[in-house]
């Protein structure tokens, strides 16, 4: 089996921490799991395709949505005191930090730039947050949110710093992975600032293709106790792994289903990436 942390690893220190860290479980575990590399910009589909995962991290949208579905290992728990100890996040809205924008409604008309399609944090939550009737902002139907969408980025990092480059001038950024970028790259999110942010979803876990991970999850609970894995976690910006609630998940894939129904018959159809509109279920 296969351990990967890409979706975190926001920097080649961060990365380095991740392995580590992965590596120290696993021995705890006493389980055969190997920590593969799997780096930008190989697609993050191949990975969660492989059928030998054994603690891989995975957006919680694909998630939802594969089939089979893999089988859910743990789930990472913020440490910063506004992700509350739960395993949640949600999609900061970030702007140049001189741009004259201060909310995400005075975003509207300009440019966007969205991770990938199928991305919880950096296109779906966003366009749910336009919707009307959701929480947050809301949209006229008559009138594209924005003129121009700027991606597929891929990854948050990529995101940020499109708008960190003025190639685009807002940007929906998982909460988790911006609060690593403040510090693992200070030099890159000292050009943003949040305006806005999105309702919290369940938290990308880590996952794995077959049930017979309990030794590894067990240690992933558990990690938190002892001192190798913990000094790691701090650095991480990690309390601890928690056991997540597959149907807490699901909740995505509806979400994801009612945004593309709305949005694939709205103006916006015409910027938004052609992969997000017919990606119909």
């Amino acid at each position: 089996m296969i351990a990967n942390a890409r979706m975190y690893s926001v920097s080649t220190q961060a990365g380095a921490l991740w392995d580590r860290l992965l590596r120290a479980v696993i021995e705890k575990s006493g389980t055969l799991v190997e920590v593969i590399e799997h780096p930008y910009p190989k697609p993050m589909e191949a990975l969660w395709g492989r059928t030998d995962k054994g603690a891989v991290f995975m957006c919680g949208l694909p998630f939802s949505r594969a089939e089979p579905q893999p089988v859910l290992v743990a789930a990472p728990v913020p440490s910063p005191p506004e992700f509350e100890g739960q395993a949640r996040y949600w999609s900061d809205f970030v702007v140049r930090v001189d741009s004259a924008f201060r909310t995400v409604e005075d975003t509207f008309g300009a440019r966007i730039a969205l991770t990938a399609p199928e991305s919880q944090s950096g296109c779906v939550a966003a366009l749910t947050y336009f919707m009307p009737n959701e929480r947050g902002a809301s949209t006229d139907a008559a009138t594209p949110p924005y003129r121009e969408i700027v991606g597929p980025t891929i990854t948050p990092l990529g995101a940020l710093t499109a708008v960190a480059q003025d190639a685009a001038d807002v940007a929906p950024i998982d909460s988790y992975a911006l609060k690593l970028m403040e510090k693992f790259r200070p030099e890159l999110t000292a050009e943003v600032r949040i305006v806005g942010r999105t309702p919290p979803t369940p938290i990308p876990p880590l996952v794995a293709s077959n049930t017979a991970i309990e030794p590894l999850r067990a240690a992933l609970l558990e990690a938190h106790t002892h001192a190798a894995s913990k000094s790691l976690m701090d650095e991480l910006l990690l309390e601890r792994f928690s056991l997540p609630d597959p149907a807490s998940y699901a909740a995505l894939r509806h979400s994801f289903d009612a945004a593309a129904r709305y949005w694939s018959t709205h103006r916006f159809a015409r910027v938004l990436p052609a992969s997000f509109v017919t990606n119909r279920p």
